[in-house]
């Protein structure tokens, strides 16, 4: 096979990536030991018989690094990726052009996978199985069939939502992975990793405070990189420090708890306003004035990781643990909430 560049950004030395800071091998990919592992197998073994790489599902919350490790897959295979996303695949005729552009290895990355058509999903079933598509030529009497062969190429599918795929479209991916929430130490490694690549100095207790408010996910652990580098550069001697991350974390707003505005404005509302709870998604949207789904999807897992709420049958419950988080006395146990 044929090597090829995956993409031109891949192959940029570390002091280009003040953009994107993503790793382009998979020796430089912090964290998810097991998935990464996988996935180094995988291509190993595809590489050694010369084959095309098994179609990859990656699951996981926002932020966790599924596009980096798309783009990673692509690098260590030698091959092209094409990236697009699930919204953007309209018709059956927009994902013919995409995978008849494709050539023989390469790979095609499709974000928010759960977000494609119906009527363009059937359409994958035969390209992935088969290498074939399709085409409805015409309408009416006139209508007929066009069968496209497609080169051998890897689906690469990425979602935070897996629950939405269905079951035929799921079980055509042969290597399913999911991304979990990162550690302290991981996040700090990222951090460290960043820093560099932003030339900009941390000690080792201030990139533990970043790693620590980061929410678990290195996405927003970059992004508050970039924002404590900013406050040291203008008022630190571009160093960052302990003191340092701690004031410039404040002041966008995110606590020694690494909750933000937002994530305090949903506990006190389900505190002061609905009693602890508990309360529906939609009342509780409507009083912070904020999407039901970006609340679901955004701001409720790591509130439910870190132990402030709960999702009950009855609605949205705060803990024991979110009253002392503020100061304030728990109303009752939670077993005594009758959930």
């Amino acid at each position: 096979m044929a090597k090829r560049l995956a993409t031109e950004v891949l192959n940029r030395p570390d002091r280009d990536f003040d953009l994107t800071l993503r790793p382009a091998e998979f020796r430089d990919f912090v964290g998810q030991k097991k998935v990464r592992e996988r996935l180094e197998l995988s291509v190993e073994a595809a590489r050694s018989r010369g084959d095309v790489l098994d179609h990859v599902m990656l699951s996981g919350p926002p932020g966790l690094g599924k596009t980096t490790l798309a783009h990673i897959l692509a690098n260590a295979m030698g091959v092209n990726i094409k990236a697009t996303s699930g919204p953007v695949i309209v018709k059956p005729g927009d994902l013919a052009g995409l995978l008849t552009n494709l050539e023989t290895g390469d790979i095609l990355f499709i974000d928010e996978m759960h977000r494609i058509q119906k009527s363009v999903e059937e359409y994958l079933y035969a390209a992935m199985e088969d290498f074939v598509i399709d085409i409805m030529i015409d309408q009416g009497p006139n209508a007929r069939s066009v069968r496209l062969d497609l080169p051998r190429f890897t689906l690469v599918g990425a979602t935070t939502r897996s629950g939405l795929l269905s079951s035929p479209l799921r079980s055509r991916f042969g290597l399913t992975n999911r991304l979990d929430y990162y550690g302290v130490d991981d996040l700090y490694a990222i951090v460290e990793r960043s820093a560099r690549i932003l030339n900009v100095e941390i000690d080792k207790d201030g990139a533990q405070e970043i790693a620590r408010r980061s929410r678990g996910t290195p996405r927003i652990a970059n992004n508050l990189l970039k924002r404590v580098r900013d406050y040291a550069q203008v008022r630190a001697d571009n160093r960052i420090t302990r003191s340092v991350a701690d004031k410039g974390l404040e002041m966008i707003d995110i606590d020694k708890s690494g909750l933000d505005e937002m994530d305090r404005r949903i506990l006190e509302t389900i505190i002061h306003k609905f009693s602890g709870g508990p309360v529906g998604l939609s009342s509780l949207a409507v009083s912070v004035s904020e999407e039901p789904d970006t609340i679901e999807e955004v701001y409720e897992p790591y509130l439910i990781q870190e132990g402030y709420m709960k999702r009950t049958a009855k609605g949205r419950v705060v803990t024991d643990l979110c009253y002392k988080r503020f100061g304030l006395k728990p109303q009752g146990s939670e077993q005594d909430l009758n959930l």
